[in-house]
């Protein structure tokens, strides 16, 4: 099994990343997961996730993956109990606490390690396997040489993350949110404070820790032959066009991979397009060396929003694309279309029209209902952004 696995901090991100090529998402509850800043899930939205999921076929796990003190092993054992009623497909942990509740109590969950556990060994890997553990989520410190003897040692599934942000520590070792900000990165509280940029003297000096982010794409197939299971895209706190952009992308990838006509020509189209939507430099880390200095930020960085996501498309309205707008558009942009499915189409806009069918000549309030006169209906939560990179110039 090979597996697109995404990010969704509610539910409308969990319904694009699926429609836009996603085989499984993980997701938060209110309670144990270590994103606690993202919108997360009731248990209501919980039940409507999995049906979601499970009518397409897909999976749905969820985190579980603080690290536990005292107090919060309350009420622990009836979350699982629901979770699994519920018919989650597997919990993400970290803390052998939740292990031991899940076996203890013969709850029916498949428990996957979170990469919050660091393993980087088959030791550990199989210490876990005996503990009933199916899949480990491998530190994002993994190199290649790592993951193949884990996966030839165990003969775990092994899933491990493919793109998005870094920690400057070892995944699950961080303090320094706790330290400076009295909010625990553990227990999902994180500042990223490794973001930050501090002084170093009054001469306007600066100093910065950051890790550029992940970027596996150009490894994918490599990935795939050493035994991969599972390519984890992060960020639950990101937004519907970032997921469905970057699950686009892989799932194109993948795709290529799978029918054997992946040219380097579609990894560096991909690669634009996915590091515009992310604002930050991206590489391979870990995989095949020990990051230098050139895969950190370390005397400052630019990281401005691009405003290249200009709406969503909700429908048709007699013949028109009804577009809800997210970034200001005006007539005679170039734009692109992407979606489910299809191939990105590019329009030039010659005719819109706002909610009451006035012709207008831009588009500058966020969420503003507009009507596009376009020579082909488009289907519903299909992306609209600038036309920013042309895909022939790549071949």
């Amino acid at each position: 099994m090979v597996e697109l696995l995404a990010p969704a901090g509610n539910l409308e991100r969990l319904k694009i990343a699926f429609l836009y090529g996603a085989d499984a998402v993980y997701i938060g509850g209110y309670e144990y997961s270590l994103r606690a800043n993202a919108i997360n899930f009731s248990i209501d939205e919980l039940k409507e996730a999995v049906r979601f999921a499970h009518d397409l076929n897909k999976r749905v796990y969820v985190t579980v993956n603080i690290v536990f003190h005292n107090k919060d092993l309350d009420g622990l054992k009836e979350y699982l109990i629901e979770l699994a009623q519920i018919g989650v497909d597997a919990v993400i942990v970290s803390d052998i606490a939740v292990i031991e509740v899940i076996k203890d109590n013969h709850i029916p969950l498949e428990i996957h390690l979170s990469t919050q556990a660091s393993i980087l060994n088959y030791e550990s890997a199989l210490f876990y396997k005996e503990l009933g553990v199916k899949r480990i989520v491998l530190a994002r410190e993994a190199s290649r040489k790592d993951i193949k003897i884990i996966k030839e040692k165990t003969g775990l599934d092994l899933e491990c993350f493919i793109q998005g942000a870094m920690c400057t520590s070892f995944s699950g070792k961080c303090v320094l949110s706790n330290v400076v900000t009295n909010r625990d990165s553990n227990r999902g509280g994180c500042a990223q404070v490794c973001r930050w940029t501090f002084d170093i003297n009054h001469e306007s000096e600066i100093f910065s820790m950051t890790p550029k982010d992940l970027n596996m794409s150009i490894y994918l197939k490599d990935m795939m032959d050493i035994g991969v299971n599972s390519f984890k895209v992060e960020g639950r706190m990101r937004s519907v066009y970032y997921i469905a952009t970057v699950i686009y992308e892989y799932r194109h990838l993948f795709d290529k991979i799978k029918s054997n006509t992946l040219t380097e020509c579609d990894i560096l189209y991909s690669n634009d397009i996915i590091n515009r939507c992310a604002n930050r430099e991206s590489t391979h880390q870990f995989y095949d060396k020990l990051p230098t200095h050139e895969e950190q930020y370390y005397l400052g960085r630019d990281e401005m929003s691009n405003q290249d996501f200009l709406g969503i498309v909700k429908g048709a309205k007699d013949g028109l694309v009804w577009v809800e707008e997210r970034n200001y558009f005006k007539v005679g942009d170039v734009v692109e279309f992407f979606g489910p499915n299809m191939e990105p189409k590019t329009y030039q806009i010659h005719t819109m029209y706002n909610e009451s069918m006035e012709s207008i000549d831009v588009a500058r309030h966020p969420r503003m209902q507009v009507f596009l006169k376009l020579d082909t209906l488009l289907p519903e939560n299909t992306m609209m952004r600038l036309k920013v990179f042309d895909k022939n110039n790549y071949l």
